[in-house]
Parts: structure tokens; sequence; C-alpha cells
């Protein structure tokens, strides 16, 4: 059966809405066959009568059908925002959540401060979502992004080419779980989300993440913990002295982290809390003059 592109929108809505609210479900089939047609929100209504193609068709029913398995939007989409940006996400990497701008914010506010053309290192970078942001935000930065995957610093760099930051934004393969590379010399500042869902947590997670999202990005130790540890002891030979940390962490984890850091030499300038009002990021200054 030939059908119209506001058809294609109402299955896909009356198919979401056996789990969801019509609004959810309406926004889930209009962003699925936005991108499916490469239509804006305006353009689809506007063009609701036009006939759908057979490969449009097929498309809209297999991405509903993903979306309906359990598949995050991001993953079928194949792009997610993040702080303004739009940015590419596969598999391979964590999907960027709006608990990631705390952060995300810390790190920019200080960045603004910091000398010319500061150096800063995004370590467990993902699909690079902090260190794309603090160069779009800081415009003389030098962003490093860090990951140990290659195939999320592929996605790291197709981030960074799609917003030509090539210029001040490069890729390497790290491991925070070890010791800073001698050949990434020293930073202004070192942010990072690291993996830090406890090994119970790791059996609670819902099954949107547990199943498509990348234990690799997730799973942060018996207490989760271990990059905290790992990055506050070895990677401060990697900062300047002075050099700023700064941490996203899991609900619950600000203390545990604080004193990490404290243990470490670092002083804390600042914790702040997500938009749920979740206490969720940390800035803290190197000051021990030796270890």
């Amino acid at each position: 059966m030939v059908k119209k592109l506001s058809d294609l929108y109402m299955e896909g809505r009356k198919a979401f809405s056996q789990r969801e609210d019509l609004q959810t479900a309406g926004l889930l089939s209009r962003n699925l066959l936005c991108h499916i047609t490469g239509k804006t929100k305006e353009q689809l209504i506007a063009d609701g009568q036009m006939y759908a193609g057979d490969q449009v068709c097929a498309e809209m029913e297999q991405a509903v059908e993903r979306v309906l398995s359990g598949e995050p939007l991001a993953y079928v989409l194949g792009q997610w925002d993040f702080y303004g940006l739009t940015l590419t996400v596969t598999k391979d990497v964590l999907i960027p959540r709006d608990d990631t701008c705390a952060v995300t914010d810390l790190a920019i506010k200080q960045a603004l401060f910091l000398e010319s053309s500061p150096r800063i290192l995004d370590l467990c970078t993902g699909s690079g979502c902090i260190g794309i942001a603090v160069a779009s935000r800081v415009k003389d930065a030098r962003v490093t992004c860090a990951d140990i995957s290659k195939e999320a610093i592929a996605v790291a760099k197709k981030n960074i080419t799609a917003h030509k930051l090539t210029g001040r934004v490069s890729c390497v393969q790290a491991d925070a779980l070890g010791m800073p590379a001698p050949f990434l010399g020293k930073f202004d500042m070192i942010v990072s989300n690291p993996p830090y869902i406890t090994a119970q947590e790791m059996t609670e997670l819902d099954d949107s993440v547990k199943n498509y999202e990348p234990h690799l990005a997730l799973y942060g130790g018996t207490d989760g913990l271990d990059f905290y540890r790992s990055i506050a002891k070895n990677y401060k030979a990697a900062l300047k002295p002075g050099g700023y940390l700064c941490f996203e962490f899991g609900m619950g984890q600000g203390d545990d982290v604080c004193r990490i850091m404290e243990e470490n030499g670092y002083t804390i300038l600042e914790r702040s809390r997500d938009y749920s009002n979740i206490e969720r990021a940390v800035i803290g200054r190197y000051d021990r003059k030796e270890d």
C-alpha cells in the first residue's frame, strides 16, 4: 500500500503509544521520520501529504522495531545532541547525557581563565563530547581527546572533523588505569567522565544500557572508584604546576572522589550538580609540590 509521510508518522506513534504516553510516542516517531527523510520537523509537517517511497517505508518500519526492541534512540539515529552540538554516536561509545553538562560547565568555566592557548586533556573521551564542547566554547584551547578504545577514538575523530576542530583538537590512545605516556606532555587541565558503575550496579542496569552501551565505558571496578584512584595518582604527572583536575562521578560518589583527590594533593575548588539537582562533578587544583 502506498503511504504518505503522515501515515508513517501516525503508524510510528501508534506503535510507540503501546508503552509510552502519546506525546513521547509522537516525539519518537517524528524524530525517526525526520532522520530517515532528512527533513526538519517543519518540513515534515508541510510535506505530510507527500507519498513516501518504498525505501523510506522500509527504513521507518525497521527503525521503529529497533526502538521497540529496547535499542536506545541515539544508536538508531546514529547521532545525539550534547551541549548544542550534534555528535555521531555508535555502540562503541556511551550516549552523551545531560548529566555530563555539569562537568563540562566546570571545565569550560575554569578554562576561560587559564593562560592563553591552554592545553586540556579529555581522558576517557568516548564520543569526544566533553573535549569538543570545551574547544567549541574556549576558542584558543588546544584539546587532546584520549581513550583506550580505538573504536571510540574513531568516533571522536569523526566528531572533531564534523565540527571543524581538527586544528585544535586531536586524539590519542591512552589508558586511564596506567601512567600517562611521556609524549602527552603537560596539560593545564584534565577533565574526565570515567567509568564509575560498581559491580553491584552493573547487575542492575536498565536493559537499554546493559544490552547496548559499551561495558568498557561503564564498569569502574568493585566500588566504582578504580579510575578516580588511578587518574588522581598517575595523571598528575601530566599536569602543569597548579593544574586542574575535573571529574564527573556517579550519584553518591562525591565524598569518596573528593577524598581520593585530596589524598593525592588536590585542593577541592567546587562541587556542582546536574539539571536534576544531583551532585555530579568536582574540580580541584593540584597544589602539592612533591609527592
